[in-house]
């Protein structure tokens, strides 16, 4: 790996600048990239781009997650083409009777579903667009509230995608005894800062207690005033929403069954999310058939459907993925660490991860890949200044937080979007102020912890 030094930090600030100055979502992140291959592929420019396309295609990951999220995008096509999702909408509007209560459910609903923060956003945002949409609640407050559960929901829960993949790390850096991870990650949990804080931070504003602000006040008078929910350009995120049999009314059980069953099986299968919607898809095919939701035809249409609904979402994730490849290529999380390793103390260590590498998730929207780059490089760091190692490993898991919930084009912001409905610049914008308060307050608790456990 080439040390590229500060050379590393201009494909994602490139495509941060250009996303804040077009409100574009794409655009930006492909104009990134190709800097990125300009800069590592010099006069091999066009076989820089070939490998690096390649590469990301070979990944194990990327390849788990174009399965995933394309099964996903089925299963909800089939639970809106049966009228499931329709029907829970309405069944929820006999209990829930104002716009704070809707926001407040959709909390809830979110925080039920922590095994995985994709299967939370898409499932969250399209269950409750039925419910928010009668209290004309923007799109742009839901994903705000879809994203803002599930990332945080994922990382404070013992039980979830996330946790697995960082305990596996603290494994394999022999940081805990092998098959002790789990139970180890219960002593970071604590000190994950941000995903406390943001997870309140939601009813929070739902109650009025943190005030609307910039770009979501102006959302939410638009949707109000005008009965815009939906912001402009958000055509590329809509669903197939095409009639199913109006004269067989929908159930409730046509969402809550597949979802109930998605959630046991992704648990039972050791929180693999891809085994848990295979065995859901199979039984919710066989549960509708069964009850004549709709003809066989009809059901295979609606399951190529939802996949095909994804694409546009996935070509994001694909180059948000190049996006963070060609970073550890450059070597930008080990230049970074590396350049204020000199400077910081005991007492400091935790605010200097958090705000370091919470910049680089942040840009790069990358959270896992930093945790696997930085958690090697941060242990006998901690170790060396004696500090806290859980702590410090608390201000990692938070870094990766904070990006998957604050970037424009992370992979929890795009599902977000991609399950509410709305353009997810929109939503980065819209939601990126009180993710910056979170911020505020995070870097302020890990002062504090910083002079008082570290």
């Amino acid at each position: 790996m080439t040390d590229y030094g500060i050379i590393s930090l201009v494909p994602p600030l490139v495509v941060v600048a250009i996303a804040l100055k077009t409100r574009l979502s794409l655009e930006p992140l492909v104009i990134g990239c190709l800097v990125g291959f300009i800069i590592v592929g010099k006069w091999n420019f066009f076989n820089a781009i070939i490998d690096g396309f390649t590469k990301v295609m070979k990944n194990d990951l990327m390849v788990w997650v174009i399965m995933v999220c394309s099964l996903y995008g089925a299963l909800i096509q089939l639970m809106i083409r049966s009228g499931g999702v329709k029907a829970f909408g309405e069944y929820m509007l006999r209990f829930v009777g104002s716009r704070k209560k809707s926001l407040l459910t959709t909390w809830g609903f979110g925080t039920f579903l922590f095994v995985d923060d994709y299967l939370n956003a898409l499932t969250t945002g399209t269950t409750m667009k039925k419910l928010t949409d009668h209290y004309r609640v923007s799109r742009e407050m839901l994903a705000f509230v879809v994203s803002s559960t599930a990332v945080p929901i994922c990382v404070i829960v013992p039980i979830s995608t996330w946790v697995i993949f960082i305990a596996k790390l603290l494994e394999e850096n022999q940081l805990v005894p092998a098959g002790k991870g789990i139970a180890s990650y219960l002593g970071i949990i604590p000190y994950i800062s941000y995903g406390w804080i943001q997870y309140l931070m939601v009813p929070l504003v739902v109650m009025g207690i943190v005030p609307m602000i910039g770009k979501m006040k102006q959302a939410n008078h638009r949707a109000a005033t005008t009965g815009q929910l939906i912001p402009d350009n958000s055509e590329e995120f809509a669903v197939d929403v095409a009639a199913y049999d109006e004269s067989k009314p929908g159930s409730i059980w046509y969402l809550i069954l597949p979802v109930v069953v998605l959630i046991a099986s992704t648990v039972y299968f050791d929180l693999d999310a891809l085994k848990g919607i295979i065995v859901t898809l199979v039984v919710t095919l066989i549960y509708f058939s069964i009850k004549k939701v709709a003809s066989f035809k009809m059901l295979s249409e609606s399951t190529i459907e939802g996949m095909k609904s994804m694409l546009f979402a996935l070509v994001l994730l694909l180059f948000s993925y190049l996006l963070k490849e060609l970073g550890d290529q450059m070597g930008m999380t080990q230049y970074v660490i590396r350049s204020v390793e000199p400077l910081v103390s005991k007492q400091w260590l935790p605010l200097v991860i958090f705000l370091t590498l919470g910049l680089i998730s942040f840009t790069t929207g990358n959270s896992w890949g930093l945790y696997a780059i930085a958690i090697p490089l941060v242990i006998p760091l901690a170790h060396e200044l004696d500090c806290n190692v859980w702590l410090c490993i608390g201000a990692i898991v938070s870094a990766g937080a904070f990006g998957a919930h604050a970037c424009f084009y992370s992979d929890a912001t795009i599902l977000a979007a991609q399950g509410a409905e709305c353009n997810n610049f929109q939503h980065g914008i819209t939601q990126l102020p009180f993710a910056l308060i979170s911020f505020t307050l995070t870097c302020l608790v890990y002062i504090l912890l910083g002079y008082t456990i570290a």
